[in-house]
């Protein structure tokens, strides 16, 4: 039986009911973070990294958001250079922090869900919702989005109910937006560099200050 997308989006309103209400909690406290664009070092809890090994040299440190769509730009035009240059090279230890953004619910859905695909797929499953954004403008629901993102991954329904809706997994969302916060972040997506603030996430503003803590 197929699933239309007032199908999707009521199952979607029922598995990230608990989502929503800690989206607009979060939201009444000041802490969602505005799509645009301390110490950002330091290595936290739910970090997720790749590159080099903790303790290299150079650390950046990216905050965003599924559902912004700067973050989702850089994903597309700067990421892969970035990447190819210091990240696949074990340059750099390159570090995800989540900080959701409106539309709450689907970022916090959306982040529970990358967690839930595994941490080998975390970063897949973030990159692939980034991707979809595009789909929400064409009258594609981000419902349907998470849906058959999570279905890629191998969770049933009823495992992606549970995912998004676990109790532990949405106060340990909340801690780390509380630590962001803490540090100063306000938008994203935004950069730190061995703790330093990037003044703006193009690849020119990025590779100056990685460079300039590679040559130290």
């Amino acid at each position: 039986m197929s699933t239309g997308p007032k199908t999707a989006r009521f199952r979607f309103s029922a598995m990230s009911r608990r989502a929503a209400m800690t989206g607009a909690a979060l939201a009444a406290m000041g802490t969602l973070a505005a799509c645009g664009g301390s110490d950002g070092g330091q290595a936290a809890q739910g970090d997720m990294a790749k590159g080099a090994p903790e303790g290299a040299k150079v650390t950046v440190v990216e905050y965003a958001s599924v559902t912004c769509g700067a973050c989702a730009g850089w994903q597309e035009q700067v990421w892969p250079e970035f990447k190819a240059k210091y990240v696949d090279t074990n340059q750099v230890r390159f570090i995800f922090r989540e900080f959701p953004t409106p539309p709450a619910d689907v970022a916090a859905a959306g982040f529970l869900l990358a967690r839930c695909a595994g941490e080998d797929r975390y970063f897949e499953v973030v990159e692939e919702i980034m991707a979809s954004q595009r789909e929400w403008g064409q009258g594609i629901p981000p419902a349907a989005t998470l849906s058959r993102i999570a279905t890629s991954v191998g969770l049933s329904e009823e495992e992606y109910r549970t995912c998004v809706t676990d109790p532990e997994a949405l106060a340990a969302l909340e801690g780390r937006i509380q630590s962001a916060r803490s540090e100063g972040v306000t938008a994203t997506p935004t950069f730190f560099v061995n703790g330093t603030r990037v003044p703006n996430s193009s690849m020119e503003a990025l590779s100056a200050a990685v460079d300039a803590e590679l040559a130290k």
